[in-house]
């Protein structure tokens, strides 16, 4: 369900955009998820570009490779300062995070255009690129501010034994009578499913998309699809695999699946058997987190899991692997999460006498 709603939303997009677009998305290799964003960030550009009148076009379909070759670095400087100074749907002014979004967007279709590209004669759309001149914006906030606020939304320790066990034990008295069944026929799934981020650091999409197949619960490794559709194979922490076998155990008979039904993690609607959905198990988190009362996303058990993982091998490549990521530059927040030992290492600085009080 999740890839057929960001297919068709892609499909509206590029029925818009002008015909090197549509090379451009063909010859990425982004997430249907990344493809999309990236396209509509690409939409407001060109829409941007017809209202300064720096494109002549009539629609955004008619913006034209010679206009994107001619842009000065201060045209792209002047777009940035409008995106900063624009408000998103909840009435705020775009973060840095939002902009650099559109940056990183535009900085991928240039590269398309002026390198990646087979136009004509093997050559790319045009040779001046100059998305190569234009710096993301350095966020607001330092390492040690975001650490901070990292830390106060995870579930080191104990504290994630202790999520699993209220999801086990206690939740039941927390549900309301309409909610209850669905809760007692998913338990096993929801546990199993927190678990596996917890236990391995995967993404909320990787989670969902985990087939029966990928599951080697023997040796505990799990084969998973990255973002951009590279296969990867990770350990599975040991603690996580009995939530992984419990769930297994019923997950036929419990949501009628046959021998077609691929998925590992299902879900029954409207009398049929389907994959959970990424949203889903977003919204499924936030329920029983809240109820823990101490609200998360999923994306915050995929911190968890890399914060303790560092602390236990210092290792940010081993990190980074285990996460999936191609650089250990994401990586470098957990170096600052844990600020008891910096603070700890700060009181064993040598005091003089006279500086106590």
């Amino acid at each position: 369900m999740e890839t057929k709603k960001y297919l068709a939303l892609i499909q509206v997009e590029l029925n818009k955009m002008p015909d090197y677009v549509k090379q451009y998305n063909l010859g990425t290799n982004h997430s249907l998820a990344t493809s999309y964003q990236y396209l509509t960030e690409i939409r407001r550009f060109f829409e941007w570009l017809r209202k300064e009148g720096i494109s002549k076009a009539d629609n955004n379909r008619q913006v034209s490779t010679s206009t994107l070759a001619h842009l000065r670095r201060n045209d792209i400087m002047l777009y940035i300062d409008y995106l900063r100074h624009s408000k998103n749907q909840q009435g705020h002014l775009n973060s840095p995070t939002t902009v650099n979004r559109s940056i990183n967007a535009l900085r991928s279709l240039f590269k398309f255009l002026t390198i990646t590209a087979d136009n004509n004669h093997g050559q790319p759309y045009f040779e001046r690129n100059v998305m190569l001149k234009i710096d993301s914006l350095n966020s607001t906030k330092t390492l040690n501010y975001r650490a901070h606020i990292l830390e106060s939304h995870m579930y080191t320790g104990n504290l994630k034994y202790e999520f699993l066990d209220f999801i086990a034990k206690n939740y039941e008295q927390h549900c309301n009578k309409q909610a209850l069944p669905a809760f007692k026929k998913n338990k096993q799934r929801d546990l199993a499913i927190i678990a596996l981020i917890l236990g391995t650091g995967i993404r909320v999409s990787e989670c969902a998309n985990v087939n029966l197949k990928d599951l080697n619960l023997k040796d505990a490794v799990l084969d998973v699809t990255r973002k951009g559709g590279q296969r990867d194979s990770v350990p599975i922490a040991e603690w996580t695999v009995n939530y992984l076998i419990e769930y297994k155990k019923i997950r036929q008979q419990r949501y009628l699946a046959d021998k077609t039904q691929t998925a590992f993690f299902l879900t029954r609607w409207h009398d049929q058997t389907r994959r959970i959905t990424s949203n889903a198990i977003e919204k499924m988190i936030n329920k029983y987190s809240a109820a823990f009362g101490h609200p998360l996303t999923p994306h915050k058990l995929r911190h968890t899991l890399a914060s303790e993982l560092y602390e236990v091998t210092k290792d940010q490549v081993l990190v980074a692997q285990q996460l999936g990521q191609k650089s250990t530059s994401a990586t470098d927040l957990y170096t600052h999460v844990n600020q008891e030992k910096q603070r700890a290492a700060l009181n064993e600085i040598p005091d003089l006498d006279q500086h106590k009080y």
